[in-house]
């Protein structure tokens, strides 16, 4: 089993036509993700990779029976993309895009938590079941099948100990990047939920940083509710307070969601916290 994608994932992708969303439908195509059509509005008619192009996500989820979409278009648009996918009735939407702002995402928030739809992003690297489905930017070449569920909130991090994991042995039943914008679709608890009811998932690798609460809500979560050993690190342990690092929601203010703060929240759970990434092979 996995989580969220599969073998049996059926997935649109907006923006199909664009430089950015050609490139990585080739990449998804190549790892074997079944990729059933794409959309771009006033393409309809068109083929691209073998797939079909419609002009709405409606059209193309009736045509091809799609129950995944991954959005790779402009953050201009992006809100409204992930609307149409709301709309259209999609179990899964994956957003790629960065740079959304905070005031389009809570409307989008709003919309989406009325809805039946699942909300990967923004800002995000998608998720990859290894050897099953690839949604998303993450490489495919660096992950291996096995039974260590990874969530995290960084692209970067999760390659670099997805690889860590994969040089060790260690394969993983799903690796889902949430994103690290302030407001997003889906958390860390939602996943936790999902790897914590995964038959095929073991153990769990948590990847946080600094800024917001979300890392502490989880640590909570993870004691009162999970029955399966969590390892995390955090990063951002020697940024300064009040800049921003990386992701829009790493920011540290008023002295909370500082590195310390969340690490002692883990540690109190009982949650292992590797000082650097290349430690969670050991700790698992």
């Amino acid at each position: 089993m996995a989580i969220l994608v599969d073998q049996n994932t059926r997935l649109l992708v907006t923006g199909i036509t664009g430089r950015e969303g050609l490139f990585h439908t080739q990449q998804m195509i190549a790892y074997g993700t079944n990729v059933v059509g794409g959309v771009t509005p006033g393409k309809g008619g068109e083929w691209v990779e073998g797939k079909p192009v419609f002009d709405t996500v409606k059209e193309c989820r009736e045509s091809t029976g799609a129950n995944a979409a991954i959005i790779y278009v402009p953050a201009r648009f992006a809100p409204d993309s992930i609307y149409e996918c709301i709309d259209a009735g999609m179990e899964l939407i994956v957003c790629i895009t960065e740079g959304i702002p905070i005031a389009d995402m809570m409307k989008v928030r709003e919309h989406l938590d009325l809805s039946e739809s699942r909300l990967i992003g923004p800002n995000c690297p998608g998720l990859l079941t290894p050897g099953q489905a690839k949604v998303g930017i993450m490489p495919g070449y660096i992950a291996t099948p096995g039974n260590v569920g990874v969530v995290s909130k960084s692209g970067t991090l999760t390659y670099e100990v997805v690889n860590a994991l994969t040089q060790r042995g260690i394969g993983q039943s799903t690796c889902v990047g949430i994103g690290g914008d302030p407001i997003n679709g889906t958390d860390f608890i939602d996943v936790l939920q999902l790897f914590e009811d995964d038959p095929q998932t073991d153990k769990v690798v948590l990847i946080g940083e600094i800024g917001g609460d979300d890392e502490i809500k989880a640590a909570a979560f993870i004691r009162d509710h999970m029955t399966k050993p969590v390892v995390a690190f955090i990063a951002g342990k020697a940024a300064p307070e009040g800049r921003t690092m990386g992701h829009a929601g790493a920011l540290i203010e008023g002295g909370r969601g500082t590195y310390k703060e969340k690490v002692e929240a883990l540690l109190a759970a009982n949650i292992k916290v590797a000082q650097h990434p290349e430690q969670i092979p050991d700790l698992l």
